[in-house]
């Protein structure tokens, strides 16, 4: 299959889940409960979808956000291509949609009585439950890092204020500064974005502090879409950015925050200017507290219905899932947030749900009109859990024309477009 007809395939796929992934639920059915905690990129996209599989359905999403900060487009923030409004999504038009948005933290699950209980005291009693919790970060996985670490070495991992503080730290920094990234191991939430960041960032310096440095140290061997990446540095950055893998201990195991030094496996000390630390992650809280998340921090599904596989009734989608081959990214979710959904209505009709198949694509930018993407098609077999279909995807080609990259960064923009006006529109 050609990379053309992949695309094709893969839009087709993406349309056809939007248009025909959820059956109609039962007029029987109307006075279901269906409680969503977490109003991201799964958890926003499941209550719309249950809302139109039955608006009979009583949907309930928790949140205790009003203002959504998307992970993607973020780092376009950080490089100063963005304002940080045009990420930001409120939760309005869900609620026009006839789904009851709570603004509240789930403090608790209690699965016994199906029913979570808030911060603010309130009890809400569900029939079904899915559970869209994003990612905690592990404090002290790196020696010397904690939240307070983050105020002077931040992560940015969770978009918002500390997307602010990164972008201020860089129009901060002298030219001819020095930029270090700690990246982390697998798995962790969007696995290029610290290497987009890292071409926003040289972007940005080039541009404004051109005798500045970028240093990536490496919790890993290799890294999401590495062949294209690199070549993009090379093309526009060249001499600006160095990349060190573990092996040539890239590995930060210690930090200084107030010193804004990194300390290596082998101890080796970097001096930063402005640092990045992107620390190891787990599941969301509210996954781990109630049973979801197994011993490795993170949470088994079922790849037919993202049934979790700890505790019956309850569904969990995005980034806290275990779910490889598919990525954690905000796609990715999205298309799990609809299986999640599908899968409810199915069981709260008392039949069986419909085979899945998901769709991600990932887009970076590397440079003004160039962009490059990862896609897939993956689907869910009860016998070997989630699978990549065969010859579905695949990265864009290394020796592409200057204008195919630049019609990557229009199919960016286009895709970030429909999918938040899809979750919030």
């Amino acid at each position: 299959m050609t990379q053309f007809s992949r695309r094709r395939f893969i839009a087709s796929a993406a349309g056809a889940s939007a248009a025909f992934g959820l059956p109609a639920i039962a007029y029987g059915q109307g006075a279901a409960r269906v409680v969503v905690i977490g109003g991201g990129f799964g958890g926003a996209t499941a209550a719309r979808y249950l809302k139109i599989a039955s608006p009979q359905l009583q949907v309930t999403l928790v949140e205790p956000s009003r203002r959504f900060v998307t992970c993607p487009y973020s780092n376009l923030v950080i490089g100063g291509w963005r304002k940080i409004d045009s990420i930001t999504f409120g939760y309005d038009k869900l609620t026009r949609a006839g789904i009851t948005v709570v603004h509240d933290t789930a403090a608790a699950i209690e699965h016994d009585k199906k029913r979570v209980r808030l911060a603010g005291g309130r009890m809400l009693s569900y029939d079904r439950l899915i559970v869209s919790p994003g990612i905690d970060i592990r404090w002290n996985a790196i020696a010397g890092y904690d939240e307070t670490g983050a105020q002077a070495m931040p992560h940015a991992w969770r978009a918002g204020e500390q997307t602010l503080v990164l972008r201020r730290q860089l129009e901060s920094m002298p030219d001819g500064g020095l930029f270090v990234m700690a990246a982390p191991a697998n798995p962790f939430r969007c696995p290029p974005g610290p290497y987009e960041r890292v071409s926003m960032i040289a972007s940005y310096l080039k541009q404004s502090k051109p005798r500045s440095k970028i240093l990536i140290l490496d919790a890993k061997e290799n890294f999401s879409k590495q062949p294209l990446f690199q070549d993009g540095w090379q093309k526009f950055y060249a001499g600006m950015v160095e990349w060190v893998p573990s092996g040539k201990d890239g590995k930060v195991v210690k930090v200084d925050a107030k010193a804004r030094t990194l300390e290596t496996e082998f101890g080796q000390v970097h001096k930063a200017a402005v640092a990045n630390v992107i620390p190891p992650q787990m599941a969301g809280r509210i996954a781990r507290e109630s049973g979801l998340a197994d011993a490795s921090g993170w949470c088994p599904i079922d790849a037919m219905t993202f049934e979790s596989k700890l505790v019956k009734g309850v569904h969990v989608v995005g980034d806290a899932t275990i779910a490889a081959p598919m990525p954690k990214s905000g796609f990715a979710a999205n298309s799990q947030g609809k299986v999640a959904a599908a899968a409810a209505v199915a069981m709260l009709q008392g039949r069986t749900s419909p085979a899945p198949s998901m769709v991600n694509t990932c887009y970076s930018h590397v440079a003004k009109d160039y962009a490059i993407s990862v896609a897939g098609v993956y689907r869910g077999t009860p016998d070997r859990g989630l699978i990549e279909v065969a010859d579905s995807g695949g990265v864009s080609p290394r020796q592409w024309e200057d204008e195919n990259r630049r019609l990557e960064s229009v199919y960016a923009d286009g895709w970030y477009a429909s999918i938040t006006g899809e979750m919030f529109g």
